[in-house]
């Protein structure tokens, strides 16, 4: 079984969801992957449920109601718009934040889940990393996520560390 009939098969249509949500941003733009699944192409994956993406600020509404139309369940929340597949576990997070937005221009094509999206740069996956590893409006869990993430990441990019918050550092540093 390959990991792609295996996700498909864990998320109730995760892969198959995850290929028409490529397909609809193809279709509306720039956009890149970001959060963990971006993580999981530059080092050894885990699994996760969640797409995070950024789209081009001024097209998510049409992108949004484009995936409505095709059954999506749509959610806006402060700082996302959540597009939530019928019958399916994959959750897709369309980031509002417009510090993501320069991603957009750095992305790079990747291979996941039987795909080849746009992906942002390591860079800028450690950088979104970063910025919800300190935000403290976020729920620990999800900090400690992005905390494990940003370890993953140094581990296989040691120069990524110099970025990283002193006390992140340590951490690694004592291993």
């Amino acid at each position: 079984m390959t990991a792609e009939e295996l996700y498909e098969l864990v998320t109730e249509g995760g892969t198959t969801d995850f290929a028409r949500l490529i397909e609809a941003c193809e279709s509306h733009g720039p956009y890149c992957l970001i959060g963990g699944l971006a993580v999981n192409c530059y080092v050894e994956p885990v699994y996760t449920v969640d797409a995070d993406v950024v789209v081009i600020a001024e097209r998510l509404p049409e992108l949004s109601g484009r995936l409505a139309e095709q059954g999506f369940r749509i959610e806006q929340h402060p700082h996302s718009v959540n597009a939530l597949p019928p019958g399916s576990q994959l959750r897709i997070q369309f980031t509002t934040d417009p510090r993501r937005q320069a991603f957009l221009a750095r992305a790079v094509a990747a291979d996941v889940l039987g795909c080849r999206p746009k992906v942002a740069c390591l860079a800028d996956v450690a950088q979104g990393k970063l910025w919800a590893y300190q935000d403290p409006s976020r729920r620990l869990s999800k900090r400690k996520k992005d905390e494990l993430d940003l370890i993953r990441l140094a581990e296989a990019y040691p120069e990524l560390k110099a970025s990283y918050p002193a006390e992140l550092r340590a951490q690694i540093e004592r291993g």
